[in-house]
């Protein structure tokens, strides 16, 4: 039964092509925790919007008129921390995402993501777990997001800190797994897993998964290679 006094998830959807955000409510209203309770075709009014409504989550697309979404991000990211951005890309635009990445957005999805895979990204951006797309996580940080000689020194000073079990599940988290994937190569229950994050971006001082994944390639863990 459901719980009519649980408050849903309050969603934006902000992307200037009309039949885009017609898609995304439609598989969005198919879960009973997820409301669509506003919608922007440009950055500058997603900002606007999220000033003037209760808003949980952002799928925010990355190229729009006026102000883009990154940008966008970035003004909500310092102006609404509590707001979860979520960007939505394509493959062609994967080095504008990371300018998401590093302003804190909590993770990004490619257009083509299923519908049952979208709705657990929301969920799980709404609980405060970043998400990043597997399938390209990995490249895009290895190729984008540039790194200093004094921040792979700091990354790994913070890794350090961990115990190897807290190592492992990071490992997991740079390559963008959920924690029940991460689970699964880990040989852990999801329950564990989950108290493994939590720890994680405690004592790697991150706002997300996110970033602990960028902190985790910066100080060169490499699970699977």
């Amino acid at each position: 039964m459901i719980n009519a006094a649980v408050r849903p998830v309050r969603i934006l959807l902000a992307d200037d092509e009309a039949l885009v955000r017609a898609g995304l409510r439609l598989v969005l209203g198919h879960a009973h925790d997820l409301e669509v309770v506003a919608e922007a075709g440009t950055g500058a009014e997603a900002i606007d919007v999220v000033a003037r409504h209760d808003i949980d989550v952002v799928l925010m697309d990355v190229r729009m008129p006026e102000m883009d979404g990154l940008t966008a991000a970035e003004h909500l990211s310092a102006r609404a921390p509590s707001v979860q951005v979520l960007m939505l890309t394509t493959f062609g635009e994967d080095e504008y995402v990371a300018r998401a990445l590093l302003a804190g957005a909590a993770g990004f999805l490619l257009k083509d993501t299923g519908p049952e895979e979208l709705i657990r990204a929301v969920r799980a951006a709404a609980e405060g777990h970043a998400i990043l797309s597997p399938r390209i996580t990995r490249e895009l940080i290895d190729r984008y997001v540039v790194t200093s000689a004094s921040q792979i020194a700091e990354a790994r000073h913070l890794v350090n800190q961990l115990t190897e079990r807290e190592r492992d599940v990071l490992g997991m988290i740079g390559l963008g797994l959920s924690n029940a994937e991460a689970g699964k190569r880990l040989y852990m229950g999801e329950g564990t897993v989950k108290t493994h994050v939590r720890h994680i971006l405690t004592k790697l001082r991150c706002a997300n998964r996110v970033q602990a994944a960028i902190l985790a390639r910066d100080a060169g863990l490499r699970p699977g290679r």
